[in-house]
């Protein structure tokens, strides 16, 4: 089965038929669980020998973005980049470093001020905004874009002044945009801050976290 899945990769591109000879089926609902695989097979047999070499202080992954923390005066990171651009010739890895003491990764700036660590909500420049208002998708999938992201300055460890200055300056805009009325940003916080806080509850009631290796 595993084979079909890997190999069997064909598509139509107007009136001509083509095979995928390397990688796997966009958009197939398999392909994100072979990448898993693939991705923790690489991790378990190659990227941490990788890490160990170049001393590296701190990795952290979702899915196929990468996260490292290293000092300048004891590592190369180009030649980190070359070491993992040779374990899949056929995958390159691209690299993306800090400027101004400032990195994106996913939707959030990770800054460096002070010795400490503030994180800040961040949006592609080609990220598209929320379904309009005026189109024939149900509510319930409106509705769940704008609470995705008010859930997202509720969670992430951002200060109250960015949090507050961020659902001026973008949900609000995306709002607008889209022709939804404003005022419903106050319904769906108010809802969304409760059910996180009955949330936190539950999980006190619960007792104290557990921790799970996986090898």
């Amino acid at each position: 089965m595993c084979n079909i899945l890997t190999k069997q990769n064909y598509f139509q591109y107007e009136d001509l038929q083509y095979i995928q000879e390397d990688g796997l089926a966009m958009g197939a609902p398999t392909s994100s669980f072979f990448s898993e695989i693939y991705l923790q097979y690489l991790e378990s047999t190659k990227i941490f020998d990788i890490l160990l070499k170049y001393h590296i202080i701190r990795y952290f992954r979702y899915v196929d973005d990468i996260l490292t923390v290293y000092k300048n005066e004891v590592m190369n990171i180009q030649e980190e980049l070359d070491s993992f651009n040779n374990i899949t010739p056929t995958m390159p890895f691209t690299m993306e470093e800090e400027v101004n003491n400032k990195i994106n990764l996913l939707d959030i700036t990770i800054s460096k001020v002070d010795y400490k660590i503030p994180f800040n909500m961040y949006r592609k420049p080609t990220a598209t905004d929320i379904i309009p208002n005026d189109s024939c998708h149900p509510p319930e999938q409106k509705l769940a874009a704008i609470r995705c992201l008010i859930i997202s300055l509720s969670t992430y460890p951002m200060n109250e002044t960015n949090k507050r200055k961020k659902k001026c300056n973008i949900i609000k805009q995306i709002l607008y945009n889209n022709k939804c009325d404003v005022k419903i940003l106050n319904e769906i916080t108010h809802t969304t801050d409760t059910q996180t806080q009955n949330e936190i509850k539950l999980k006190k009631k619960g007792g104290g976290a557990k921790f799970t290796c996986v090898g």
